[in-house]
C-alpha cells in the first residue's frame, strides 16, 4: 500500500520542465541549460554547473533587449535618459523583485539553510541567468519576445519608473543632512565572482549599518544600498 501511495505521489509531482514552463511560461527545450540557470554556486561549485557564467551572458542579452526596447518607446528622447530609464529597469533590486513576484524562489536550486541567502538577491542574478538560458535555447527574437511579455510589460511599469528619481543616494544624502544625521557610504568587500568585479557598499547611518547593496560597480551598490535603506527608513 505504501508503495502504491509513492508511486502516486511521484506521479502527481510535477517534472523539473514542467515547473519550469509553470513559472516561466516557456516550454524548455534543453533542460540543462535551464537546472544550470537555476542552480547556485551554494548548491553547485562547479563554473560548468552553476548559473554564474549563464548570469553573465544574460545581464548582456537582457540590457540589450531593454534598451532597443527603450529606444523604440522613446524615439524623441536623448541617450541620457534612455541611459537613466535602462538603469531603473535592471537594476539588482528591481530584477530580485521582479523574480521574486514571477516565482523564482520555488524553482531555484540554493542552499536554503543560509538565512542569509533567503534575503540576498540571488532571484534577480537567477533572472539574468534564465535569460541567458533562454536566449541559448530559443535564440535572440524570441528571447526578446519572452521578455517583453513575461518581464516588462507586466513587471516594470515604466511610465512609473519615468517618474522616480534615480539618485536615490542624494536622496538619502538630503534626508540625512536635514535630521542632523551622519550618513556614509562605505565599501565593505570587493571580489571577483565568475571573473566579474562585484563590489558590496554598506549605508552608514550614525555609525550603524543601514543597509548594503551589490553592484558591478561602487554607483550600482551605492544606489541599491540607498534604496533600501529608504524603504527601511519608511521614505
Amino acid at each position: 500500500m505504501n508503495f502504491i501511495r509513492k508511486i502516486l505521489q511521484s506521479s502527481a509531482k510535477p517534472s523539473f520542465a514542467k515547473q519550469v514552463e509553470n513559472v516561466l511560461g516557456i516550454k524548455p527545450g534543453n533542460t540543462q541549460l535551464y537546472q544550470t540557470a537555476l542552480s547556485h554556486r551554494s548548491v553547485k561549485e562547479g563554473a560548468d554547473e552553476n548559473n554564474e557564467r549563464l548570469e553573465y551572458l544574460g545581464d548582456a542579452v537582457l540590457s540589450g533587449i531593454i534598451a532597443d526596447y527603450l529606444f523604440k518607446r522613446y524615439p524623441y528622447k536623448g541617450e541620457g535618459f534612455l541611459t537613466e530609464m535602462r538603469s531603473k529597469m535592471v537594476n539588482r533590486q528591481q530584477l530580485n523583485d521582479v523574480a521574486l513576484k514571477m516565482g523564482f524562489k520555488k524553482i531555484t536550486m540554493f542552499n536554503k539553510f543560509d538565512n542569509a541567502l533567503k534575503t540576498s538577491q540571488i532571484f534577480g542574478n537567477t533572472l539574468e541567468a534564465v535569460v541567458g538560458a533562454v536566449y541559448l535555447d530559443k535564440g535572440y527574437k524570441k528571447t526578446q519576445v519572452w521578455v517583453q511579455k513575461r518581464i516588462i510589460i507586466p513587471h516594470l511599469y515604466v511610465d512609473d519608473l519615468e517618474l522616480i528619481d534615480i539618485n536615490l543616494k542624494n536622496k538619502l544624502i538630503g534626508w540625512a543632512s536635514k535630521n542632523g544625521k551622519i550618513l556614509n557610504f562605505e565599501t565593505i568587500r570587493e571580489k571577483l565572482e565568475n571573473g566579474r568585479r562585484v563590489f558590496t557598499i554598506a549605508a552608514v547611518l550614525d555609525g550603524e549599518v543601514l543597509a548594503e547593496g551589490k553592484g558591478f560597480n561602487k554607483k550600482d551598490a551605492s544606489q541599491v544600498a540607498a534604496q533600501l535603506a529608504i524603504e527601511k527608513l519608511g521614505l
